[in-house]
């Protein structure tokens, strides 16, 4: 991993287009120079499409040689980070491919490979935003302005996800935290050796600093789609920043200017059997998509994408690790149940009612759910290690309603930003403020009802892990966990609240030996360092290492 800080831009030219591991950027002996680079036409741009063009579609980590499932880019991490937690239930250890990062598997620590993901993830986007930055300069002109704008909103949204991921505590528990080292377009090789980690306050600053700029050299530039950001995806940042780091105020200011122009889902959209979330939409302010000539469509039969892991309607096609092989991701037991009836989102998910009924009986009930119900049926009943339906789910669709070709079922999009999301943000900053708790209500009950008119407040503040935790805050939580289920907030959301998990209790799904309930946040929710890095980066203080618990919890009482 030495070759993630130098800073030079032949090296962020090969990783834009290559497809291999950041250990192979600098072949020796390249004859490629800086300014063969900058000269080629069109250059510039395609440093800056190379930002969110590498977020998804290849091989980043391990090359087409070796094709792992989970190395597919950016919404990997949903799932990696979403597993820690309790809301995804994986099929049994073993042979799922997520078990790693659900099991507080030994991979987590840092001498092992898995423990490298997201550094050469991260640090390789990172270093395409700092080409782009280093090219346009501090002062772009009117033809960088865009580009540079993109690269500071992109870095911005990287360290935040990598704030969270490598700081033991959140910024409004402890502002002195330690995170991870700090890498611009003016860090040296010299000065990445010596390079300590950022704490809380030096790098939520420097997020915030990032998101200034790009909002203004993005001021009133016209993206060509939703897979590039503008200043609405700015402003969805800002929000997020902002309530991390709970200032109320700018967090409900920016969730509020980051809606305008947006729709909420309707049922229809919502729960749509061909373009449910696998396409951009009016409430979509920001995704990405898998093309058909991506490496992690064309090789491994499509089975190492998002779609091979959250698409279960494809069962014609032989392939999927969901549909096909290992089984489906589910929800927590728990949270289904917490959903009323009456809230359509319950329909993203399979009615554990079904295990009850006749086979006859179970398809006539599926067809309410898919257009593929022997297909969902034999999923569920015969590839799952466990045998049922319970809980699978159904929300992430296959392209066009595809059920026979994978090639085809998995070229979806994948939202990274909803506006959805939002109206959650404006609804908790909000009510976090001082006497302004009912207006949060308010604005939290008008978005409910959105998806269940039945819906009346404070049905959902048990006393979740953690009484400290404010009841309004709570219902938040809740409406969070399922508007946003799969889509990687869990995990973030229990550590920027302070909360536990709870995975045993009476008719629990998880998994034996892995039912465990804590009072805190896991300290496998804290990620460690690769083991070699510090090698290079002689201020680098490792995280603690993760320990599993030994054997299952006792039940939780609700």
């Amino acid at each position: 991993m030495k070759t993630t800080f130098k800073a030079i831009l032949i090296a962020a030219f090969l990783l834009v287009a290559s497809t291999s591991c950041i250990k192979e950027v600098f072949p020796q002996g390249s004859t490629i120079t800086e300014k063969q680079a900058l000269d080629a036409p069109g250059a510039f741009q395609s440093f800056v499409d190379g930002i969110t063009g590498a977020l998804v579609g290849s091989f980043t980590y391990g090359g087409n040689s070796n094709k792992y499932p989970w190395d597919f880019g950016y919404p990997s991490f949903f799932l990696q980070w979403d597993v820690m937690g309790q809301d995804i239930v994986p099929e049994t250890s073993g042979s799922e491919w997520y078990g790693t990062w659900y099991e507080c598997g030994t991979g987590l620590g840092p001498g092992y490979a898995v423990c490298q993901v997201p550094w050469t993830y991260y640090y390789g986007w990172i270093k395409n935003c700092n080409v782009v930055l280093s090219v346009a300069g501090e002062n772009p002109d009117d033809s960088h302005k865009a580009g540079a704008g993109i690269a500071h909103a992109m870095r911005a949204m990287f360290y935040m996800d990598l704030a969270r991921m490598y700081s033991n505590k959140n910024y409004a528990t402890d502002k002195t935290s330690p995170t991870v080292p700090i890498i611009t377009e003016q860090t040296t090789p010299e000065m990445a050796k010596n390079n300590p980690r950022a704490t809380n306050e030096d790098i939520w600053n420097f997020i915030i600093d990032d998101l200034n700029k790009a909002e203004t050299l993005l001021s009133g530039y016209v993206r060509p789609d939703k897979y590039t950001p503008d200043t609405s995806v700015v402003y969805g940042l800002k929000a997020r920043a902002y309530l991390e780091m709970e200032d109320w105020a700018n967090a409900a200011t920016y969730a509020k200017k980051a809606q305008n122009g947006y729709t909420l889902m309707t049922k229809e959209q919502y729960l749509s059997k061909t373009d449910g979330f696998n396409t951009p939409n009016d409430s979509w302010l920001f995704g990405l998509t898998f093309k058909s000539d991506d490496n992690n469509i064309l090789l491994n039969d499509a089975d190492s994408c998002w779609g091979s892991q959250m698409i279960i309607e494809v069962s014609g096609s032989g392939c999927g690790y969901s549909a096909n092989y290992v089984g489906p991701k589910r929800i927590d037991k728990h949270l289904y149940t917490t959903i009323p009836d009456s809230d359509f989102r319950k329909m993203c998910f399979l009615s554990p009612d079904l295990d009850a009924m006749s086979k006859a009986d179970a398809l006539a009930a599926l067809a309410a759910y898919t257009d593929d119900p022997a297909g969902v049926y034999k999923t569920g009943t015969v590839t799952s290690e466990r045998g049922t339906l319970e809980c699978i789910e159904i929300k992430f669709r296959p392209k066009n309603g595809e059920h026979n070709d994978q090639y085809a079922a998995f070229t979806v999009a994948v939202p990274l930003m909803r506006v959805e999301e939002m109206y959650l943000i404006e609804a908790e900053a909000t009510g976090m403020q001082a006497g302004k708790e009912a207006e949060g209500i308010a604005l939290l009950t008008t978005f409910a009802k959105t998806r269940d008119a039945s819906f009346t407040y404070g049905n959902h503040n048990e006393a979740y892990n953690n009484s400290a935790t404010p009841a309004f805050q709570n219902e938040c939580w809740w409406q969070r966990r399922v508007e946003l289920w799969g889509e990687g907030f869990a995990t973030k959301d229990i550590k920027r609240l302070n909360k536990g998990i709870i995975r045993n209790y009476a008719g629990t799904i998880h998994n034996k030996d892995f039912k465990w309930n804590l009072d805190t946040v896991p300290q496998w929710m804290t990620l460690c360092f690769v083991g070699t890095e510090a090698n290079y980066n002689q201020a680098l203080v490792q995280n603690p290492i993760p320990e599993p618990l030994e054997g299952d919890s006792n039940e939780h009482i609700w």
